[in-house]
């Protein structure tokens, strides 16, 4: 398993600071990793120190049938490669669907890419319209980064849902690889509680390490840094860190 789509479609979870420092992790253990922004807001590809309006091409181009070799941004800070956002990608969200077999437009774009990389993280928007089901299509397994509360709870029986319609016509492979805990404060009964909720529920696919909630990861993105590059001595960077090699254990390279 080499591509992972990482969803949530409630916003504010850590979706893409789990994307951008998974992947600076993984890049530093010598894995040749690219982050594949489907995210019209473009936080993934800024966050890794991308300037937006500065990329010739992106995800978009990618999708209109550009070979996505000449989409390509590298980023020294994370080491990783990006196939950016810019702002047309917003557009492709009414645009796809009148396109024959829209479904399968990123997986067609990635496949050219695959014998590249060691593993490709697909940063998702926080909805599950036409650019999250070209992801889930495109991906061998999900990744879900989850704050731990209630409402996120609902959000993950949606999301299931969703990933058994697509299993029935077109991934029938797709399932969720790791529910991943970027924001947990420990101190909080309620998030604890929740935690060992969905250890109970889900076991064997929480990811054991979990990033407690520091204000380093939450600065780093403004920087357009990973926050092992930022603040690599903080709490979120030992987090990471530690979610990262779980990952290789779990996935291998």
């Amino acid at each position: 398993m080499k591509t992972f789509a990482v969803i949530n479609q409630k916003g504010g979870t850590g979706k893409t600071t789990a994307t951008i420092n998974l992947a600076a992790h993984l890049s530093r253990r010598g894995c040749r990793v690219l982050v594949a922004d489907m995210d019209p807001q473009g936080n993934a590809t800024s966050g890794s120190g991308v300037p937006r309006r500065g990329m010739e091409r992106g995800m978009y181009e990618a999708l209109c049938g550009v070979s996505p070799r000449l989409c390509l941004v590298g980023t020294v800070s994370g080491r990783h490669d990006i196939l950016g956002a810019k702002a047309e990608l917003a557009g492709a969200e009414a645009e796809l669907p009148g396109v024959a077999k829209w479904q399968g437009r990123l997986r067609g774009a990635l496949a050219e890419l695959s014998s590249d990389y060691d593993f490709i993280l697909i940063d998702c928007p926080p909805s599950l319209g036409a650019l999250t089901v070209n992801a889930l299509v495109a991906a061998e397994g999900v990744l879900v980064p989850m704050q731990c509360e209630y409402f996120a709870l609902e959000g993950l029986s949606d999301l299931r849902r969703t990933i058994l319609e697509l299993r029935k016509s077109w991934n029938p492979e797709l399932r969720i690889a790791g529910i991943v805990r970027p924001m947990l404060d420990p101190r909080n009964k309620l998030e604890r509680d929740i935690s060992a909720e969905l250890d109970r529920h889900f076991s064997g696919v929480v990811f054991s390490s979990s990033v407690r909630r520091n204000v380093r990861v939450a600065e780093a993105p403004s920087y357009g840094l990973p926050v092992l590059t930022y603040a690599p001595s903080s709490a979120g960077a030992e987090g990471y860190r530690a979610l990262g090699d779980e990952f290789l254990e779990r996935f291998g390279r």
